[in-house]
């Protein structure tokens, strides 16, 4: 009765597939079936629990949504420590078992390829790039560059905090206890004192690195639960 998202249409789909991989292909014309033929033959030929197919930037429709997904793809590498070639592109085929992992994080809009990519990454699945020369999108996109990439953002630090919390916390805590170290020597040659705030800081970069910890320890204990499961 109403509009549910891409994302909930995905989810629903793969519950209900038979098979044993899931193949999935963006409808705006961008792909054809000769790409998902390309990726079926890597995906089979080296075994792998995730190929995606890889636009070149060019390919992309505005210079915005180029740098952006430029950006997207160098924070999401480092966050699972593998390189993404195209974070956001909706051709892959996959492992329908492992898939069906991850559906409680996969948000009924748009972004279940960035969702599920950083999943596979950070679970130790293996993913493989393919590369492909896509068609001119038809018609309009419904994304909205910035309000879009916002959510992409908070997607991306979601995914790797749960699944690499210090990798997210830690730059955080750095980033504070230079602020607070920072402040105190200012404060110490100015005024020769060491004032509350430095303090402050300093305490919150404790806490973030002691939340960040604990946080990594919750994640190998939920990951080793999975794995005896």
């Amino acid at each position: 009765p109403y509009r549910m998202g891409n994302g909930a249409a995905i989810k629903r789909g793969a519950r209900a597939a038979k098979g044993k991989n899931l193949a999935m292909i963006d409808s705006d014309g961008q792909h054809t079936a000769a790409h998902l033929q390309r990726l079926w033959r890597r995906f089979i030929s080296a075994d792998l629990d995730m190929v995606v197919g890889a636009r070149a930037p060019k390919d992309h429709a505005s210079p915005f949504r180029r740098v952006g997904n430029f950006a997207f793809n160098r924070l999401a590498s480092w966050m699972t420590g593998q390189k993404v070639t195209d974070l956001t592109s909706g051709l892959r085929i996959c492992r329908a078992a492992h898939f069906r992992e991850f559906l409680h994080l996969l948000p009924n809009g748009f972004s279940y390829p960035t969702t599920s990519t950083m999943a596979f990454f950070r679970s130790g699945y293996s993913v493989a790039y393919e590369p492909i020369e896509v068609q001119r999108r038809e018609g309009r996109s419904h994304l909205k560059i910035w309000r879009e990439g916002v959510r992409f953002l908070v997607i991306i630090f979601r995914i790797g905090a749960l699944y690499s919390p210090l990798k997210f916390f830690l730059p955080i805590s750095l980033f504070l206890f230079t602020a607070a170290t920072a402040l105190y020597i200012y404060t110490f040659v100015s005024a020769g004192r060491f004032t509350n705030m430095s303090a402050l800081l300093y305490m919150t970069s404790l806490l973030t690195f002691l939340i960040g910890m604990v946080s990594e320890q919750i994640t190998n204990l939920m990951f080793a639960r999975r794995e005896r499961d």
